[in-house]
């Protein structure tokens, strides 16, 4: 049977292969924190969200404790997810500037959003085996997300798990560059080029080491990056039909 991406998502809600990231996940969906006391917590497993025809892929971390752990949607429900989102909307990729809950109305355009690890870790800090575990679910999405031009890290675990994923998907050898905001490794012709951002944490946007403009521009710059090239193919293939 061929791989889909629905497939995936729901392997990935039912996966139970980490029993750490399991016991974590669900202890917080009975525990709660206080200020979603009335809400029942998603607490399994994270799927991405977003347009299958994306030029552009985002991979994060991993759910947040009370963010997408409680919201059941990739970088939804909290600051980083309001930082985020509202920097996507700026720049055209998403059709509103919130993501507060499963069925708000949040669409993406151009944009594939998804995670390197699915499920909660305790302190935001998978161990290798955990990671291990999860990296087939990225190889499998980035294989049929086809359309795929960019591939943006959001921190330097997700760019740890980027450059392999990307040299096992597109057939090259794995990229060293080193993590930084902004840095990017071209996989060569006809591939995506990755980048890298710092993570929109509360502890990189409120210290300043991550702002808005700062996320915007890098977005612009990539987006730049392979819109141009695109565009003056069309409008060569415009001109030799006429």
């Amino acid at each position: 049977m061929d791989d889909t991406l629905a497939q995936i998502r729901a392997e990935i809600v039912a996966c139970r292969r980490c029993p750490r990231l399991v016991t974590y996940r669900e202890r917080l969906a009975r525990e709660r924190k206080r200020a979603y006391a009335g809400e029942a917590y998603w607490g399994r497993g994270v799927p991405g969200f977003g347009d299958p025809d994306a030029r552009l892929v985002a991979v994060g971390l991993a759910p947040a404790a009370h963010g997408s752990n409680r919201t059941g949607r990739v970088f939804t429900g909290d600051r980083s997810a309001a930082f985020l989102v509202r920097a996507f909307h700026a720049v055209g990729l998403a059709n509103q500037p919130t993501s507060e809950a499963r069925g708000d109305g949040l669409a993406y355009h151009d944009l594939y959003l998804t995670a390197a690890v699915r499920c909660v870790p305790p302190g935001n800090h998978p161990s290798p085996a955990e990671s291990a575990h999860c990296a087939p679910y990225l190889d499998r999405e980035l294989r049929l997300l086809r359309r795929t031009r960019a591939i943006l890290a959001l921190g330097g675990i997700a760019w740890s798990a980027v450059l392999p994923a990307a040299a096992r998907v597109y057939g090259v050898e794995n990229p060293r560059v080193p993590f930084a905001h902004g840095a990017c490794a071209p996989l060569g012709p006809g591939r995506p080029i990755l980048w890298a951002s710092y993570h929109p944490s509360p502890q990189n946007t409120q210290t300043g080491k991550l702002t808005g403009p700062m996320f915007i521009d890098l977005l612009r710059r990539i987006r730049a990056a392979y819109q141009p090239a695109e565009s003056a193919g069309a409008g060569a293939a415009a001109r030799s039909r006429n």
